[in-house]
């Protein structure tokens, strides 16, 4: 892995990490997803149109098949996660999807598509998630309490972090494949599978307006960051992968967690600091590994 990509990948993490701050912290649904998909279009229309006015005719019908199936994937991953921070904590949900994801999608990178990683790597792979395991809470997430409701919670966001987690291994496959193998633009595969999500995500919208407004005007400001900067953190993985293994560029997307530990304990005012700290030094070690092996 090139240090090309290791910083496109930091600097994601970081754009990453803060979004996902305003999601938790707008507490909405599938509404609020449209509201961001709406602020994607509008915002990102220059760069798409200009990018795309030479290069989206030449497409073909395998192309137009992986940006609607990125489309739906990500109305999946979006929709979850959204709903596992209504139900949960970030620090719990978060890690558990960063997590998992990238374990998952690494394993079929390397035993489906045949990519090589050494024992350094792999090492960092395994840093990454027991370090992504002691951000959510280590061996306490197992360990019996004597308040229901919070293993009540803390179950949930398991359940929730896992299932994103797939839609996490399942968007990474198909979008590296899309920029790697077929060469398609990041930024168009993310742009023009926006429209994808907007179609998917217009229904709930439509079916109560006076409530979508209500909604509106109070996540506005959310919708807003999340729109802008989501899609920068993206294309950055993407740009990392047409240049790195995805086994690589996948687990080193962890480093988000390292900025998660950092800021979003501090600023949601979750508990268990220690063990966020260690495995943020935990997923320090291993995106190093990464980057070595």
């Amino acid at each position: 892995m090139t240090f090309t990509a290791l910083g496109l990948v930091i600097f994601a993490g970081l754009i990453h990490a803060s979004w996902n701050i305003a999601a938790k912290k707008a507490g909405g649904d599938s509404r609020f997803a449209f509201f961001t998909a709406m602020v994607v279009m509008v915002f990102w229309a220059p760069v798409g149109l200009w990018l795309g006015w030479q290069q989206v005719p030449q497409w073909d019908a395998l192309a137009w098949a992986f940006i609607i199936a990125s489309g739906i994937i990500h109305v999946g991953y979006y929709t979850v996660l959204l709903r596992g921070y209504r139900k949960s904590d970030l620090t719990v949900v978060y890690p558990l999807a960063r997590g998992s994801g990238p374990l998952m999608s690494s394993l079929f990178a390397i035993l489906v598509l045949g990519e090589q990683i050494s024992a350094l790597g792999l090492t960092g792979v395994l840093a990454v998630v027991g370090g992504v395991f002691l951000v959510a809470g280590g061996p306490a997430l197992f360990r019996p309490s004597d308040d229901p409701a919070r293993i009540s919670r803390v179950r949930k966001g398991v359940v929730y972090g896992l299932v994103t987690g797939v839609f996490i291994a399942s968007y990474t496959v198909v979008d590296g494949y899309a920029v790697k193998v077929l060469l398609l633009s990041p930024i168009l595969l993310d742009y023009m599978g926006n429209f994808v999500r907007l179609v998917f995500l217009f229904p709930p919208v439509v079916r109560d307006l006076p409530a979508a407004r209500l909604l509106l005007r109070a996540q506005w400001k959310y919708a807003a960051m999340v729109g802008i900067v989501s899609p920068i953190s993206y294309v950055l993985v993407l740009y990392a992968m047409q240049t790195a293994p995805m086994s690589h560029v996948a687990p080193a997307r962890e480093v988000s967690m390292l900025f998660a530990a950092l800021l979003g304990g501090h600023l949601l005012g979750e508990g268990d600091r220690m063990a966020r700290l260690a495995g943020a030094a935990c997923i320090a070690f291993g995106v190093i590994a990464l980057a070595l092996g």
